[in-house]
């Protein structure tokens, strides 16, 4: 199910930078800039491609330089039996590009120097100190399949996915059980019961989450691996410790407040439903609603704050983050966070102890809760969401891309966030022309 912003390959994640790539020798001054979405017929058209084709009901793009202000694509309706039309402010689940937002709220407290990267993580919530990985990945939990973490789990490693902690939507057998007992389901997709994922009940605080995660095994020895997990969930229960706030009140002060995201919550407030969208999961190419915006699982207080997976944002929002991390911690004059941290939390931070092949992706590292380009997508950052979405900026460029719409296990949305960042390399080559 909302796994697979795991399937990206490795030539869409190039694709995200090969605007830069193509123009190389062109000075930034020789950028003509982009002023409405005739300037982004390849987008255009890929949009015209899915909404029209009636894949999606919706698709919102926003697409900017540096700190000039984003152009909108906008196609669909709220919902296929919605005439209305979706726009900049239209709400989206978010999910999994949640965790750049909170990688950022890190980077902020070891930039502080109340955080390090390499800090073990029992420094902050001691329960961790003493963990036990299992020798085969999700086989038994019995003594005969643990054997003692050889080294402890640090900052570095949740922010990078290295921790060899699980994730309830990965993982199988006995250990995928255990999270569901224990409510380690950091996430919310529906009310139905015939969608299982993220359906059991929760943990009722990240303080309880952080204290049960840390009584069952590791699915591998810490610092060994990437792999997908809750790591950035666990995140937001260190970030309420060290800074002595709630993880929500956190991102509210610190980060979407200074940026201008007035509609990025956890909860949607419920005068706001009429902007939310309805969620799609796709069944043998037929997107069926899952969760209808005026009566969403959205609007429901969750039981904590998911740092993984627990956003609800706009297109214009999710460009003002990236407009921020484009403007290397400044946006509209308003400094949000250092240039050092946020040229730290976009750098590879991937731990020296990695087995061969063991990494991301061949050529490529990870950075704060996001991927990090490498070679000749150098200065790239970003994630994805499993509802098809895409959050991308180029630091080296500042060319910055949001995508969103809304349809999971869509056998087709891998290719899309293929070709969202290919097309919008196109049309940014073009207009990369001299002056």
């Amino acid at each position: 199910m909302p796994s697979s912003d795991l399937s990206i390959s490795r030539r869409s994640i190039l694709a995200g930078g090969a605007a830069a790539i193509a123009a190389s020798s062109l000075p930034l001054s020789h950028r003509v800039q982009a002023q409405g979405a005739s300037d982004w017929p390849a987008v255009s058209a890929l949009i015209e491609r899915w909404v029209g084709g009636e894949r999606v009901a919706n698709m919102v793009a926003a697409l900017g330089w540096r700190q000039e202000a984003p152009v909108t694509i906008a196609r669909g309706t709220l919902a296929f039996d919605s005439a209305a039309q979706v726009d900049q402010d239209t709400l989206y689940r978010i999910y999994s590009m949640t965790k750049p937002i909170t990688g950022m709220a890190a980077m902020m407290l070891v930039d502080e120097g109340r955080l390090t990267l390499d800090q073990p993580l029992a420094e902050i919530i001691p329960a961790f100190a003493q963990m036990q990985v299992q020798k085969v990945p999700d086989g038994p939990i019995t003594a005969d399949n643990l054997e003692p973490a050889v080294r402890r789990i640090t900052i570095r490693h949740l922010l990078t996915h290295t921790a060899g902690l699980g994730y309830s939507i990965i993982q199988q057998g006995p250990i995928a059980q255990a999270y569901r007992r224990e409510g380690l389901d950091p996430g919310s997709v529906s009310r139905l019961s015939i969608v299982p994922v993220f359906n059991a009940p929760k943990a009722p605080s990240l303080a309880v989450f952080a204290e049960r995660l840390a009584k069952l095994p590791l699915i591998y020895q810490p610092g060994t691996r990437w792999s997908y997990s809750m790591a950035l969930d666990l995140m937001g229960r260190v970030i309420e410790v060290v800074s002595g706030k709630a993880f929500d009140a956190f991102l509210e002060e610190r980060i979407f407040r200074p940026c201008g995201m007035t509609s990025t919550w956890f909860q949607v407030p419920a005068s706001e439903r009429a902007r939310l969208t309805t969620s799609y999961f796709s069944l043998g190419g037929l997107p069926l609603p899952i969760d209808a915006g005026a009566n969403s699982i959205f609007l429901d207080k969750p039981a904590f704050p998911f740092g993984g997976s627990g956003l609800v944002s706009t297109a214009r929002d999710y460009d003002r983050f990236l407009q921020m991390l484009a403007g290397l911690g400044e946006l509209e004059g308003r400094r949000v966070m250092s240039e050092a941290a946020v040229r730290l939390g976009t750098s590879d931070l991937l731990p020296d102890t990695l087995l061969p092949g063991r990494g991301f992706r061949e050529g490529f590292g990870f950075g704060a809760g996001g991927l990090v380009g490498q070679g000749e997508a150098q200065g790239l950052y970003g994630w994805f969401g499993a509802a098809a979405t895409a959050g991308l900026v180029n630091l080296d460029w500042g060319l910055r891309q949001t995508l969103m719409t809304q349809l999971l296990n869509a056998s087709g949305e891998s290719i899309l966030q293929e070709d969202f960042p290919r097309a919008v390399a196109r049309d940014a080559a073009a207009l990369l022309q001299p002056a």
